[in-house]
């Protein structure tokens, strides 16, 4: 048994803004690493990851069952792969591309004729970078019309049962996915992965804020689980977690959190913005947590200035989909992400189908590597990012440098070009000082006209609401009309996920 550990007590965090000289925690740096410990010697586990044992009367070195040994297995073997060369990642990717191409020719009937031409290069060994440019780009509308034709007609037996799941739909178009137990095996690896990385303490305690479900981990209580998941499912000892609804008040997450002193808190980015606020403004302080994880949406760096700022903790985000799966993590040192190229192959083309070179945003394509139940071959999930040059962490993963969303979240011009609507720090605080705002969203109806969504305490001056136009038209542009729409509060998908802009222009 493991001694307790005495309460941590965290000096509160100085507000305002960096000393001149200071970094800005929102920006991805990259050439100085953040401040923190060495980095261990390769394949170095933190004292807080311990393995269980399945025999009795055994307690360490843990001997895992037979389902932790596959996660395990992956997991060493990633420890070790992360500091491949670039070009040492891509030659495995391709062989084990081929062997998926080969399958889903033979077993997938929605392939048959899309891979044709391209028959010869399925097998192991034969697939070049050119080759692979030459299958043809997969829509979310492909798959919903495709139906059962893109499951495989054979899996092999090894890969185990089949789970399904279905997208959350956040693009209009929801799909449902199949997946095998070995994929879920990749999952979990990546999943444990991303808590090593930040050197994590799996005995302290987890908190969700995260399911909309109705009734679903409901305020007073929450839910609780004896442990962390993906970790557990490969044998090793975790802490508790608690939940609770993301539907939940700010004041009632607030009070939830102060009662529960998490260790790390999971949630959605805009949710955490909110918070942070909050709890700001009212002096809130959370003296255990150590590190916010963020999933599903896009984070924004204000989110990570508010973070630091009410409770003096870092994020680390994920970049994942239900789909396909994890895309990619945060590095360690830099707030900048790498693909996760032992799970899928990740492209960024241009408007031409070119990869982006550093610097250069295009559309996000993925494949997942081992899912032979429904193999998603170059699949446009929808996103677009930045590429970032190498890593100076060491890493030979691929940088993705910025994040930038989907392409219904980009503001279309009358000319047909789509233009980026990610919120700055400045632009927020700006913002957030023209009106007395809670939760604000911009939906873009027509070519000429946005709607400006606001939950507010009080009805708007005349003189507040000309702010906000003035605002809307430095922001967005002056070529809109700019329509005024209030809520008590802004909903949110039925996930559980909030965007700040949607655009309904379809071009």
């Amino acid at each position: 048994m493991s001694p307790p550990r005495s309460p941590r007590r965290r000096a509160k965090p100085r507000k305002g803004k960096p000393r001149k000289g200071q970094p800005h925690e929102g920006t991805p740096k990259q050439g100085t690493p953040k401040q923190g410990p060495p980095r261990p010697p390769n394949g170095a586990w933190p004292e807080g990851f311990l393995v269980g044992s399945q025999l009795e009367s055994w307690h360490w070195p843990g001997m895992p069952g037979d389902t932790a040994k596959r996660v395990l297995g992956l997991l060493f073997q990633m420890e070790r792969s992360q500091w491949w060369s670039p070009e040492a990642l891509l030659q495995h990717q391709f062989r084990q591309l081929g062997q998926l191409l080969e399958h889903a020719y033979r077993h997938v009937a929605f392939y048959r004729p899309r891979l044709q031409e391209a028959a010869e290069m399925a097998p192991r060994g034969k697939l070049t970078a050119e080759k692979w440019a030459r299958i043809p780009i997969l829509t979310r509308q492909q798959i919903q019309a495709a139906g059962a034709d893109i499951h495989s007609a054979e899996v092999p037996a090894s890969h185990g049962t089949l789970r399904e799941q279905f997208t959350s739909g956040s693009t209009g178009t929801p799909i449902r996915t199949l997946g095998t137990r070995v994929r879920r095996a990749v999952w979990d690896a990546v999943s444990i992965r991303q808590h090593l990385w930040h050197r994590r303490d799996l005995r302290g305690k987890l908190a969700l804020i995260r399911t909309s479900k109705p009734g679903a981990d409901a305020y007073p209580e929450g839910g609780t689980q004896p442990n962390w998941g993906s970790p557990a499912t490969a044998g090793l000892e975790t802490g508790p977690c608690v939940s609770l609804n993301i539907n939940a008040s700010l004041a009632e997450q607030a009070e939830w959190l102060q009662r529960h002193e998490p260790d790390y808190l999971l949630s959605h980015p805009t949710n955490i913005g909110w918070l942070a606020r909050h709890c700001l403004e009212r002096g809130i302080v959370l003296p255990r947590l150590r590190q916010i994880l963020t999933i599903a949406e896009l984070l924004k760096p204000e989110v990570r200035d508010l973070a630091r700022e009410a409770w003096g903790v870092a994020i680390a985000d994920v970049y994942s989909t239900r789909d396909a799966g994890y895309v990619a993590l945060q590095c360690p040192a830099f707030d900048h992400y790498h693909v996760q190229a032992e799970a899928a192959m990740v492209e960024v083309l241009d408007e031409a189908g070119r990869p982006c070179r550093p610097g250069e945003t295009g559309r996000v394509v993925i494949t997942p590597l081992h899912n032979f139940a429904m193999p998603l071959i170059r699949y446009e999930i929808g996103d677009w990012a930045e590429v970032g040059p190498p890593c100076p962490c060491g890493r030979g993963l691929p940088v993705l440098a910025r994040i930038h969303g989907r392409s219904h979240n980009m503001l279309v011009l009358p000319s047909g070009e789509r233009r980026r609507t990610l919120m700055s720090t400045a632009d927020a605080n700006e913002l957030l000082e023209a009106a007395p705002i809670r939760q604000f969203q911009f939906v873009q109806k027509s070519l000429e006209t946005l709607e400006l969504r606001l939950a507010v305490p009080r009805p708007l001056t005349a003189a507040e609401e000309a702010r906000l136009r003035a605002w809307a038209e430095g922001k967005f542009g002056d070529h809109l009309t700019f329509v005024f729409k209030y809520y008590e509060e802004i909903p949110r998908t039925a996930a559980g996920k909030f965007h700040d802009f949607i655009s309904e222009v379809e071009r």
